[in-house]
């Protein structure tokens, strides 16, 4: 049984986890606190195995009581927060905070149902995390440093990477450790529509490639980096020797939408040999199948350790069906990344 503790200052929404939570026979709501400091004395008092917490809250943000809770008594925490641009600005610095995972609150687009199925599943992946490997990972991003050399312009490789749980300090690590003039990258990464725009804007401050939420029709070309926006899949596309990307709606993939597996499949039927795919970090099973298939069309795969994945999911899955070409730790993707792009 996990254990549950939700914190909302909505009595709404602590009522609608409550009761949607409790058709599952896992899943025990120990409490419901409308503040973090009556959730403080519940944590205390109930020691839950994962909360849920909103982001925006009176008395003390949810921003701030999870930089303290992970300072002083880490727990598995899915951060629940509304679906704006501010939103999605405040969930992703939740992530670098050590939250696990970010997710919408129910509304117009979202309803009631979708969510329920979406925090139930996250809820029971969340619960068995060692949440130390996140703040370990987190802790190691400062200490990167650039890969050698740099690579001709000419490079036409195309690089494609797939993540979910702990995904985002990965990916900011391999891309911290990008020249501006790295192989064409397409990226999928499990997040709500609106919070992916905010990652791609933040890693464009951060890195030297050029980094955006991919639109229709963009190319895919060196110094380039394209971010699925969420709620939507990305494929590849080639028309001559041009590379481009298409983002459309589809039915969910392994219950994703953008979907790991939709992409490195394209990759694979559109770029063949010419292709590089990595997939790190994340829960369930998405991107293993789409990686094997980039394997069996002539592309090199790569899937991040065990030592140093959040989750050692996605990768675990990819391995076990043979799918995989090299095992690395994060910190030596980056670099085997650039040799590959130049052999």
């Amino acid at each position: 049984m996990i254990r549950v503790l939700i914190v909302d200052d909505s009595a709404i929404v602590r009522q609608i986890f409550t009761r949607e939570l409790a058709k599952d026979a896992e899943i025990e709501v120990i409490g419901a606190a409308p503040d973090p400091y009556v959730a403080r004395d519940m944590i205390v008092q109930l020691r839950p195995d994962l909360l849920t917490l909103d982001i925006e809250m009176p008395r003390m943000d949810g921003l701030t009581f999870l930089q303290k809770l992970m300072r002083y008594y880490p727990l598995p925490t899915i951060v629940v927060s509304s679906l704006t641009e501010k939103g999605g600005e405040l969930a992703l610095e939740a992530l670098r905070s050590g939250a696990l995972d970010v997710m919408c609150k129910p509304g117009a687009a979202y309803t009631v149902g979708d969510m329920t199925t979406d925090l139930i599943g996250k809820i029971k992946e969340a619960a068995g995390v060692d949440i130390r490997k996140k703040l370990a990972a987190l802790d190691n991003l400062g200490r990167h440093g650039k890969v050698p050399g740099s690579l001709a312009r000419t490079t036409n490789k195309i690089l494609a990477i797939g993540a979910s749980t702990g995904g985002t300090v990965a990916l900011e690590r391999i891309l911290l450790a990008f020249r501006a003039n790295c192989p064409g990258t397409i990226v999928t990464q499990h997040m709500p529509e609106m919070f992916t725009k905010a990652f791609a804007d933040r890693l464009n401050q951060l890195c030297e490639p050029h980094i955006k939420e991919a639109e229709n029709g963009d190319s895919v070309a060196p110094g380039v980096v394209l971010i699925a926006p969420g709620n939507k899949h990305l494929v590849l596309r080639r028309s001559g020797a041009r590379y481009f990307v298409e983002v459309k709606d589809g039915p969910l993939v392994n219950r994703h939408r953008p979907s790991v597996d939709v992409m490195f499949r394209s990759v694979a039927q559109t770029a063949g040999r010419n292709a590089i795919g990595v997939i790190l970090t994340g829960m369930g099973a998405d991107g293993a199948k789409g990686l094997l298939e980039m394997k069996q069309a002539g592309a090199t795969t790569v899937a991040q350790d065990e030592a140093t994945s959040v989750v050692f999911g996605m990768p675990r899955v990819a391995i076990e069906l043979n799918a995989v070409d090299i095992v690395l730790p994060l910190e030596a993707i980056a670099g085997r990344i650039y040799s590959l792009a130049a052999g």
